[in-house]
């Protein structure tokens, strides 16, 4: 019997507001990514463990919803961070053009292997497939949530074998099953009703 591990992204950030690209850099959440991690926690089921990626806004997310459902403490685990997006860091997608004419699209088409300075996409897979592992082999045969970010979530439904799959809304998400070295995803799961307005999905990491 495999883990089961809802794998979602943070609320909001100050930086996703901006419309900056945030990789590695720490923005905190914004009051909106408060609010949305707040209103999710009411649809998180019975689950054993709450864990997070160690960036602020994916980690305070985990422990606004780990208050509110009282399952914790959260583990912050730094192999579930977003993609180091090198020097677009702390950029808007026009900045990117400016200085580097050309590039965004490169890289989102294939052209490019990873931002400037940044990760490449073969090594975001093996890390981030590591921290699942990690957290399988801890919780074996449990349910868990981890939050994490939009840019971890698309690269691992593309790696296995979704087409163009869209931008990961805050608090959305897939659940993942995982079992020894095997790792199955499912589809998107939304914590938030778009109905309320409070799901939001930048295209900036």
């Amino acid at each position: 019997m495999s883990t089961r591990i809802l794998l979602i992204r943070h609320g909001e950030s100050e930086w996703n507001a901006a419309g900056r690209w945030q990789g590695w850099a720490d923005a905190p959440l914004s009051d909106l990514g408060r609010q949305q991690a707040l209103e999710a926690a009411a649809a998180v089921g019975a689950v054993d463990a709450i864990v997070a990626s160690d960036l602020s806004r994916a980690a305070d997310t985990a422990r606004i919803i780990s208050e509110a459902v009282g399952v914790g403490p959260v583990l912050t685990i730094d192999a579930l961070r977003e993609r180091d997006v090198g020097e677009w860091s702390g950029l808007t997608r026009t900045e990117i053009e400016a200085q580097w004419p050309g590039t965004y699209e490169a890289w989102r088409t294939g052209g490019m292997p990873s931002p400037p300075g940044g990760e490449a996409n073969d090594v975001i897979i093996e890390r981030v497939t590591a921290g699942l592992q990690q957290i399988a082999a801890e919780w074996p045969h449990g349910e868990v949530l981890a939050v994490s970010h939009g840019g971890v979530i698309r690269l691992l439904e593309r790696h296995h074998g979704v087409e163009s799959p869209p931008a990961c809304p805050n608090l959305g998400g897939v659940f993942v099953d995982v079992d020894g070295a095997t790792t199955k995803i499912g589809e998107r799961v939304l914590l938030l009703e778009a109905s309320t307005g409070h799901v939001t999905a930048p295209t900036n990491l």
